[in-house]
């Protein structure tokens, strides 16, 4: 009867919210936790793994006998396998069809006479429904927040805003009631942002968005604990303004930097989570380039600009003479292909390169690069800092908004642009922050930044400790005798 006895060790589902940045991040987490001990399984929606193998290859997703991964439905008809789904078709479709799929998977898991049973769920915060098959199985249900707390806050504090009439609804604003450059100090712990700064849900017209967002913040109150990917000295404010509202807060980040404590020989190291095939020659590129001369351009796995965007971006860049590395997705333009003029591809062929996709973290890490032009995505924002690298940031949707006041206003290791993208705009901010004496204090800053991440994941920094903290006082206190 020896052998039917399952194994004592904790085992923990990890459940990333469908897009590439979450994904991303779930998975740094999850290698992180194993490496700890725990048995992880990772879970992808079927179309992601689909797009994964597409990608890095079936070897890459055969994990470990402690580590697998499964995958759920995402409740979504077939689509195109090379496309990115709607987001907020997934956002509606994932909370709405996928908690019975997760609740059979846990139990199938269970069932499996070799594997320790399922004790602890980690869950997206856009995934906070995975907390009732947690609930139901008498588990832990942890949330990730692969955002920055500034979001959360914003989560937090919308519905009292709104109940309170701060925020007018759609309907009801004028000029004088809420405007793009309007202050906008109401929510504890955020300092001068604006109207502009805030996530796009605060003008969700539809209500979709916003809806998702009180539905999860009205679930994540349920969490055991909450882990945020973030660093204690970058955020402390805002950290300690939400703590109150909140289940025990982990601030575990960067986590690029504690994945980096895993030895390179181990197994982990070779999981990728890339939905988009990388382009390893830009390093070679890089490689042969002056440091601190090339301008990164990347606006992340979601971001769409118009055809005269694309345009102008691509001019700013050729007029600035500086070389470049831009990343480039087939689907960036909104309804149709990514074409440059001719002439610019011909007036940049000696000092620009076009890339789909690629191993950004590397990128941002090389000596060659002076300057990222990002979207301020979180994970994006995470990469800059680990590399001390100063930004132009050109916010989408979202959260990156309000990154990108944090990394420009507060942290001082960026600019920001307009919305209306202008050639003669971008080449000034490029050259500003290339050569000018703002873009050398960015520099000065970034990388104190830089010095402040790495401090907190090494042994005895804050992110470090609550590593260990997270899976000894969270993810194994179940009894397992």
């Amino acid at each position: 009867m020896e052998s039917f006895t399952k194994p004592k060790k904790h085992h923990a589902i990890c459940l990333p919210f469908p897009l590439q940045s979450h994904i991303n991040a779930m998975l740094k987490l999850a290698k992180l936790l194993h490496f700890k001990g725990l048995h992880i399984t990772f879970v992808n929606t079927e179309f992601n793994h689909q797009r994964l193998l597409n990608t890095v290859g079936y070897n890459a997703l055969k994990g470990l006998p402690d580590f697998r991964f499964e995958t759920i439905p995402d409740g979504l008809p077939p689509s195109d396998i090379n496309t990115s789904q709607d987001i907020l078709k997934i956002l509606n479709s994932f909370s709405e069809n996928c908690l019975v799929p997760l609740i059979n998977l846990i139990s199938k898991l269970n069932q499996v006479i070799d594997d320790p049973r399922v004790s602890c769920i980690v869950a997206d915060s856009s995934t906070s429904f995975a907390l009732e098959a947690a609930e139901k199985h008498g588990i832990p249900g942890v949330i990730f927040l692969p955002m920055s707390p500034c979001f959360m806050a914003c989560y937090l504090h919308c519905q009292h805003l709104i109940n309170k009439g701060l925020i007018p609804p759609i309907d009801k604003r004028t000029p004088e009631n809420w405007y793009p450059d309007m202050p906008f100090n109401v929510i504890p712990g955020l300092r001068d942002i604006r109207v502009k700064d805030l996530p796009t849900f605060f003008g969700d017209e539809n209500n979709v968005v916003q809806d998702f967002c009180f539905r999860v913040n009205n679930e994540s109150s349920k969490a055991t604990a909450i882990i945020m990917h973030t660093f204690d000295t970058l955020e402390s404010e805002i950290l300690n303004a939400i703590k109150s509202l909140l289940p025990p807060i982990y601030t575990i980040g960067p986590l690029q930097l504690l994945e980096q404590n895993i030895p390179k020989t181990h197994h982990l190291t070779s999981f990728r989570s890339n939905l988009l095939k990388e382009d390893q020659k830009c390093l070679e590129w890089l490689d042969m380039k002056e440091p601190n001369s090339v301008v990164y351009v990347n606006f992340g796995s979601v971001t769409v600009l118009t055809k005269q965007q694309l345009i102008e971006f691509a001019w700013g860049l050729a007029n600035c003479k500086y070389p470049f590395l831009w990343v480039i997705r087939s689907d960036i333009v909104i309804g149709e292909a990514a074409i440059l003029p001719p002439e610019f591809t011909e007036e940049t062929a000696d000092r620009g390169m076009i890339s789909g996709w690629c191993p950004q973290e590397q990128v941002l890490g090389h000596s060659a690069v002076g300057a990222f032009l990002t979207h301020s995505g979180w994970n994006s924002t995470m990469d800059t800092i680990c590399s001390g690298v100063p930004i132009i940031s050109w916010p989408f949707g979202g959260d990156q908004m309000i990154n990108c006041r944090y990394s420009c206003f507060h942290w001082g290791i960026g600019m920001e642009m307009d919305k209306d993208v202008q050639r003669d705009k971008v080449e000034e901010l490029v050259r500003e922050v290339m050569e000018g004496d703002k873009g050398k204090k960015m520099k000065e800053k970034a990388m104190e930044w830089k010095k402040s991440a790495h401090e907190s994941t090494k042994p005895g920094g804050s992110s470090y400790v609550n590593l260990d903290k997270v899976v000894k006082e969270v993810l194994a206190i179940k009894d397992l005798d």
